[in-house]
């Protein structure tokens, strides 16, 4: 795989430096990908996590206003995110965290299937990198992140990090190289907040342990989740989008199956439905989170409020494509 949206950047130490790296979508194959199916996900490049570093004398400090952190980076515990992920970036890359202040500003709603923890994660080592002049590998910042969404997730697919870390569309299977795509027509979407935080650990943890109760019943679901994946696929590279949503609708019926949906997404995607999306599903791990839907863009304003009047929080529009992260020098200290 090429380098996807690995910015360019200026090395040094004298200046501010600013990272950023994008949420992510899954299309579909949400929960199957962790049992070994394949998954569809893409990079939102219009929603970003962003990272700066300004000179300052003492050690590390942190500033993470969304999430109440602003402290030295001693005074973290080692197996916290944000500690974690710079620790193991400074010793990957054998040097000491610098002398800065890394603040962390995102517009990506954190716990709604959005990828913010991975985003946040990328936009680090990013930042870091950059300020000793490092212009890391995709594969390599992947591996960093997939580490702290161990911390997040428990059993992630790694997903998450592989689309984030590349900044493109991919088709993913777990313990295979990521395959890049190109839609060969625009994804228009809706990404519909619910309002309610998607606590993804807890879902895999309780979706798990009904597998292993019986993991017959739920291998079959998952083969069926596959085979949804595999004709989208199918759909984005013929440029046929009503036969994509379709399928993005028949994966909802089966993440409903295996118990991942909520009334609240269910209403929101049956308002999208109504109002004339082409699709639409929940995205991420489920019982809150985000409902996704394709929709064409004559449509969208319609489908937007319709989603809104079904009680959606936030409703984003964006078009599913290759990003480019946003990396460099802003200032100069002497």
């Amino acid at each position: 795989m090429g380098t996807g949206g690995c910015a360019d950047y200026v090395s040094g130490v004298e200046g501010t430096i600013r990272a950023s790296a994008a949420g992510k979508v899954i299309l579909l194959g949400e929960h199957s990908v962790v049992y070994g199916r394949p998954a569809i996900a893409a990079p939102l490049s219009g929603l970003r996590a962003t990272v700066t570093l300004t000179p300052h004398p003492g050690p590390l400090h942190i500033q993470a206003p969304a999430v109440g952190i602003d402290a030295p980076l001693p005074d973290l515990p080692s197996d916290q995110p944000l500690a974690r992920i710079i620790l193991l970036t400074a010793e990957h890359y054998r040097f000491s965290p610098p002398r800065a202040v890394l603040r962390i500003e995102s517009q990506i709603p954190v716990a709604s299937g959005l990828g913010s923890g991975a985003a946040v994660s990328t936009a680090i080592v990013r930042a870091l990198a950059a300020w000793y002049g490092v212009r890391p590998e995709p594969g390599q910042v992947s591996a960093l992140v997939y580490e702290v969404e161990k911390i997040y997730h428990g059993t992630p697919s790694g997903i998450d990090n592989t689309v984030i870390a590349y900044e493109q569309p991919v088709y993913f299977v777990r313990g295979r190289s990521p395959e890049p795509f190109s839609p060969r027509f625009p994804l228009p979407l809706l990404i519909a907040d619910s309002g309610v935080s998607s606590p993804t650990r807890e879902v895999v943890g309780d979706l798990r342990r009904r597998w292993e109760t019986d993991p017959t019943h739920y291998a079959a679901l998952f083969d069926r989740i596959a085979a949804e994946v595999e004709a989208a696929r199918r759909a984005i590279e013929a440029g046929d989008p009503p036969e994509l949503g379709m399928r993005m609708n028949r994966n909802h019926e089966l993440l409903r199956e295996i118990g991942v949906s909520s009334p609240v997404l269910d209403r929101l995607v049956e308002a999208a439905r109504r109002a004339g999306a082409l699709g639409a599903k929940l995205s991420g791990a489920g019982w809150g989170g985000n409902v996704i839907a394709l929709v064409d863009p004559l449509a969208a304003e319609e489908i937007e409020r319709a989603l809104r009047e079904a009680g959606a929080r936030n409703v984003w529009r964006t078009d599913v494509g290759t990003g480019v992260s946003k990396t460099g020098r802003v200032a100069d200290h002497g």
